[in-house]
C-alpha cells in the first residue's frame, strides 16, 4: 500500500494499462515497453515527487524511481493487472529503430535477474579475495560451497537465459529454457571434452557431422535458439489443432530447435562470439588508455539514456570466451567520479535538504546506484556532472593503461575491486585499477569544490520552480509536521481541511502554485490562495498569532494579485513570535479537501521552500 498512490500516477502518465506492452526493472528504473509512446505524459510524470527522472531511450519509457524501484514495480504490476504469465512480446507496440530495438531486447533479457547477477559477481570477488589473504583454501568445504553459490548462474547461463529470452521473445519460457539445458546437459559437455582428445572420431546427427563445444557460461547461441524456437512455436500453434497444441507444439520446438542448434545455430553463434572478443581485444590492445578515457567519460551519459545495457552482453561475452574483461574496470572510474561529484556537493553545500540528498546519493553511489547523484545532484548543477565525467576519464585512461581486467561478471561498484584480483594474487594491474578509481573520485571531489557549486549570492537567489496542476510547493523552509501534531485543536481535528504544518526556519512565505490571492487577514498573519486549478490554500503563520495585531507581519501582495511559485507573500519576525509565547507551527491546510479523494503530504521532514509538500488526487 505504501507505493499505491505513486503506482496509479505512473499508470496514469504512461498512457493506463492498455497501453504496456511489457514492463520490466532494472537496478533503479522501470522499463515500459508502450504500444503508443506518443499516449505517455513524461512531463507531467516528472513533476512526482516519488519520480527521479523520465528517459525515452532504446525504445522504452524509462521511469527512473531509486533504490526502492522492485516495490514501486511490484505495486505497479498489481494496479495493471500484470503478472508472471502476461506476454512481453508484441507486435503492435511501437518498433523504433533497430539499435533501439537492440536495446530493448537485451535489457528485458538481462533486467529480470539483475540482482542474483550483480550478486553472484561479488560472491566470486570475495571468494578470491578470501583466497589471496590465506583466508580460505580452494580445497576447503567451505570454498567449494560458496564457489557453487557464485558459479551456478554463470555456469547455467543457457538455462537462465532461456528462460528469460522466451519470455522475451513472446514464447513458452519452459521450452526456451529446457533447450539452454541441453546445451549444457553433461551429455554434451561429455561430448566436448571426448572431441578434443588426440584420434576422437566424430560424431554425427542423421548422418550430419556435429561439431561439439562448451555452451556452459555462453550468451548469445541461447538468445538465438531462443528466438527460432519462439518463431517456431508461433507458426505450430497457427497451424495445429487446439486438441495436439499443448503437447505437440513444444515437440516440435525442443525436437527441431535442439538440433538445429548443435547443428548450426551453435556454431555459427560461437564464431560471432569470438570474433566480438576478438574484435573488442583487438580494439583494446591498440590504445587501452584511449579506451578507458572514452568509457570514463561516456558511460554515465549511456546510463542517463538507458543505452549501457547494449554492452553488458559484451563484457560477458569477454569472460565466457577470453576468461577475463577488461571494460568493466574502466566503468568504475566513471562510476566514482560521479561519487566524488556528489561527495563535493556534500561538502560545499550549505542547504541543508541538497546536502541531505547528496550524502545519501554518496552512499548509494558506492555500491553502484548512481542514478540519485547524478539526476538529483550532479547534472541539476550541471558542473559537478562535468567534473564527474573528467575524473571518469582519466581514471579509466589509467585504468586501461595499467591492464586491468576483472575476472568475473558484476556491475561497477566498491566491490568491484576484489573482482580485479587475478588468479595468481595481487599484482600492479590490480594497483592499476585501484589507483584510477581513486583519482576519479579526489579529482572530481576537488573539482566540485573548488569551481562546482555557486558562491553564496548564486545560492541566495531564489530557484523558478513549476507546480502541477496536483502540486502545492512548501510555502517556506523548515520541519514538517503532521496535522494532527499543531497545538490547536481546530487544526489538529482537521476540521478546516487536510493538509499539514511547518515550522519555519526563515522568515519567508512564497507562493506555492500558480493562482491569486483570495484573502489576507488584516493582521496578515494568514493569507488564502486559489490555485489556477482550484486547489484553496489556507497559509496560517503560528498559533493565535492573530492576538499580535499584526506586528510581526509584512505582506508583499494584495488580495485579487495574480501569483507564480516562489513569489514572496509574506514576511514576518520569526524572534518575536517567540518572544511573545507563541508557537510558531504553521498549518498549510487545503480549504477545500473535500472536493478531492485525498491529499497526501510527500515531503521529508525537513522541507525547502519551493519544493513539493502535498499531492492532491482527484475524485
Amino acid at each position: 500500500m505504501e507505493y499505491q498512490a505513486l503506482a496509479k500516477d505512473i499508470l496514469g502518465h504512461v498512457g493506463g494499462k492498455e497501453n504496456i506492452v511489457s514492463l520490466v526493472h532494472c537496478a533503479t528504473r522501470l522499463r515500459f515497453k508502450l504500444k503508443e509512446n506518443q499516449k505517455a505524459d513524461a512531463e507531467g510524470l516528472k513533476k512526482n515527487p516519488g519520480v527521479i527522472m523520465v528517459v525515452e531511450s532504446g525504445g522504452q519509457f524509462q521511469v527512473v524511481i531509486g533504490n526502492h524501484v522492485h516495490d514501486v514495480w511490484q505495486a505497479v504490476r498489481g494496479e495493471a493487472g500484470l503478472s508472471d504469465d502476461t506476454p512481453v512480446a508484441d507486435d503492435s507496440g511501437d518498433k523504433g529503430s533497430l539499435f533501439g530495438r537492440l536495446i530493448d531486447i537485451v535489457s528485458g533479457i538481462f533486467t529480470p535477474f539483475i540482482g542474483i547477477l550483480a550478486a553472484s559477481g561479488i560472491l566470486k570477488g570475495l571468494l578470491a579475495l578470501a583466497v589471496v589473504c590465506g583466508w580460505l583454501s580452494t580445497d576447503s568445504g567451505t570454498y567449494k560451497i560458496w564457489f557453487a553459490a557464485s558459479d551456478a548462474l554463470f555456469f547455467f547461463f543457457p538455462m537462465v537465459l532461456g528462460y528469460t529470452a522466451g519470455k522475451k521473445f513472446g514464447g513458452n519460457p519452459f521450452i526456451t529454457m529446457m533447450i539452454g539445458g541441453a546445451l549444457i546437459h553433461p551429455v554434451m559437455i561429455k561430448a566436448f571434452e571426448a572431441s578434443q582428445q588426440a584420434g576422437a572420431v566424430g560424431e554425427a546427427f542423421l548422418g550430419i557431422p556435429v561439431t561439439w563445444f562448451n555452451y556452459s557460461s555462453s550468451v548469445i547461441p541461447i538468445i538465438l535458439a531462443a528466438w527460432v524456437s519462439c518463431w517456431l512455436e508461433k507458426q505450430s500453434a497457427k497451424r495445429l489443432p487446439s486438441s495436439m497444441k499443448n503437447f505437440f507444439t513444444p515437440l516440435i520446438c525442443l525436437a527441431v530447435t535442439v538440433p538445429l542448434t548443435f547443428l548450426v545455430i551453435g556454431p555459427i553463434a560461437t564464431w560471432l562470439s569470438q570474433l566480438l572478443a576478438n574484435g573488442y581485444q583487438w580494439i583494446y590492445v591498440l590504445a587501452p588508455w584511449l579506451a578507458g578515457a572514452a568509457m570514463g567519460a561516456l558511460w554515465q551519459v549511456c546510463v542517463i539514456f538507458g543505452l549501457h545495457w547494449g554492452l553488458v552482453p559484451l563484457m560477458i561475452n569477454n569472460l565466457a570466451v577470453l576468461g577475463h574483461d577488461s571494460m568493466l574496470p574502466m566503468l568504475l572510474p566513471a562510476v566514482f567520479g560521479q561519487v566524488g561529484a556528489a561527495l563535493g556537493v556534500f561538502l560545499r553545500s550549505r542547504d541543508a535538504r541538497q546536502k541531505m540528498l547528496a550524502g545519501s546519493s554518496v552512499t548509494a553511489g558506492i555500491f553502484g546506484i548512481t542514478e540519485p547523484a547524478v539526476y538529483g545532484v550532479n547534472l541539476p548543477l550541471r558542473r559537478p556532472f562535468i567534473f564527474g565525467c573528467v575524473a571518469g576519464a582519466i581514471g579509466g585512461a589509467i585504468v586501461g593503461f595499467s591492464d586491468t581486467h576483472v575476472y568475473s561478471f558484476g556491475f561497477a561498484n566498491i566491490f568491484t575491486v576484489a573482482q580485479m584480483i587475478p588468479p595468481g594474487g595481487v599484482d600492479a594491474t590490480l594497483w592499476g585499477g585501484i589507483i584510477g578509481t581513486l583519482v576519479a573520485l579526489v579529482l572530481s571531489c576537488v573539482m566540485t569544490l573548488v569551481a562546482g557549486m555557486p558562491g553564496r549570492a548564486a545560492e541566495a537567489t531564489p530557484v523558478a520552480v513549476t507546480a502541477g496542476e496536483n502540486d502545492v510547493l512548501s510555502p517556506m523552509t523548515g520541519t514538517v509536521l503532521a496535522l494532527d501534531q499543531v497545538p490547536d485543536a481546530t487544526f489538529a481535528s482537521g476540521l478546516l481541511g487536510s493538509g499539514a504544518a511547518i515550522i519555519p526556519s526563515d522568515n519567508k512565505v512564497i507562493a506555492p502554485f500558480a493562482g491569486e490571492v483570495a484573502s489576507l487577514f488584516a493582521t496578515k498573519h494568514a493569507i488564502g490562495l486559489l490555485s489556477d486549478s482550484g486547489i484553496e490554500v489556507l497559509i496560517h503563520v503560528g498559533i493565535d498569532t492573530v492576538k499580535l495585531e499584526g506586528k510581526p507581519f509584512t505582506a508583499h501582495v494584495k488580495v485579487g494579485d495574480k501569483v507564480q511559485p516562489g513569489d514572496l507573500l509574506l514576511e514576518f519576525d520569526r524572534q518575536a513570535i517567540i518572544d511573545a509565547g507563541y508557537s510558531l507551527a504553521t498549518p498549510i491546510i487545503i480549504s477545500n479537501s473535500d472536493e478531492y479523494r485525498d491529499v497526501v503530504t510527500v515531503a521529508a521532514t525537513a522541507v525547502q521552500a519551493g519544493t513539493p509538500l502535498l499531492c492532491v488526487s482527484h475524485q
